[in-house]
């Protein structure tokens, strides 16, 4: 199995898993206390296996020039406005509908990527991305009205609104990340990733951590009184981002943020055999569709 795909899937598997323990802090934190606990807590963990990685390699970690940091911060800056877009969704009182549009995520990076840095992927690789949309969209929009005329009027309501913009903050998120990669000089593409990570998530705790002790103080101190549900979260959220920074750094963005879509499969299995729920039959529809998009996606890389 080719390393991007292995680090991808695991990418999605840690997201989904730091996705379920972030609830747990929405009864304690506002949306940026709980946004600036997976950057806080994920900064030593991301440092832990940076240190590793580099010392059982015997390599030591790239410089960052100035060109980099910048990146890494215009990276890090439309992944936290990306986050709020699609908690607002929520707040919209449309969770599906923002999580479905939040998802297109994976189209909108494949043309922001050919147009700014000029990635390209065969025909195929397209036509699945565009069915992996698709199969997430009706899992999402299942059991709505989902002719033309309902999926217009969903596109135009605030949480749609919400959510396609939050889509548009990731997958930017996904392609200045990887600029970032590329500023850095040297080969090994995974010790570039793990850099980039640790300078994004110091650069993202400086910037939210920073909007949050001038605007919300309180919530600034129960970020650090909350440390026992906060740690785990930020420990998920570094192995997943070092995850997904390690698939950009080997593979087009489009291609990873497609496999990415496994996602909402992990997220079906975490339902059904963790919390023991029922699958319905739109849900192992959908699930199937999704995974159909990723097999042509794999077969035209």
């Amino acid at each position: 199995m080719p390393l991007w795909i292995a680090v991808t899937l695991a990418a999605a598997l840690f997201q989904t898993w730091r996705t379920a323990m972030q609830q747990k802090l929405r009864g304690q934190l506002s949306v940026n206390g709980a946004g600036v606990v997976r950057y806080l807590y994920g900064v030593p963990f991301g440092l832990l296996l940076l240190l590793a990685y580099a010392g059982l390699t015997g390599q030591t970690p790239p410089a960052p020039s100035l060109l980099f940091l910048v990146l890494a911060a215009a990276g890090g800056l439309t992944q936290i406005l990306g986050t709020n877009l699609l908690i607002l969704s929520f707040g919209a009182r449309g969770f599906a509908v923002g999580t479905a549009y939040a998802k297109t995520e994976a189209v909108q990076g494949a043309i922001l990527a050919l147009l700014l840095l000029g990635e390209r992927i065969s025909a195929l690789a397209w036509i699945g991305i565009a069915i992996g949309v698709g199969g997430v969209l009706y899992l999402s929009l299942a059991g709505r009205e989902t002719g033309p005329g309902g999926l217009l009027r969903a596109a135009l309501q605030p949480a749609a609104l919400y959510g396609l913009s939050a889509g548009t903050g990731f997958a930017l998120t996904a392609v200045l990340v990887k600029a970032a990669n590329q500023e850095l000089p040297h080969p090994d593409p995974v010790l570039r990733a793990l850099t980039t990570l640790v300078a994004t998530n110091i650069l993202q705790t400086l910037m939210q951590g920073g909007w949050l002790a001038w605007r919300e103080p309180e919530q600034f101190r129960a970020v650090f009184r909350t440390w026992r549900d906060s740690l785990p979260v930020g420990a998920l959220s570094a192995l997943g981002s070092a995850c997904w920074f390690t698939g950009f750094a080997l593979a087009p963005v489009a291609l990873v943020r497609a496999l990415g879509q496994t996602e909402i499969l992990f997220t079906l299995l975490f339902s059904r055999f963790y919390l023991r729920e029922t699958m319905t039959r739109a849900e192992v529809t959908g699930a199937l569709v999704v995974v159909f998009g990723v097999v042509l996606v794999l077969a035209g890389r």
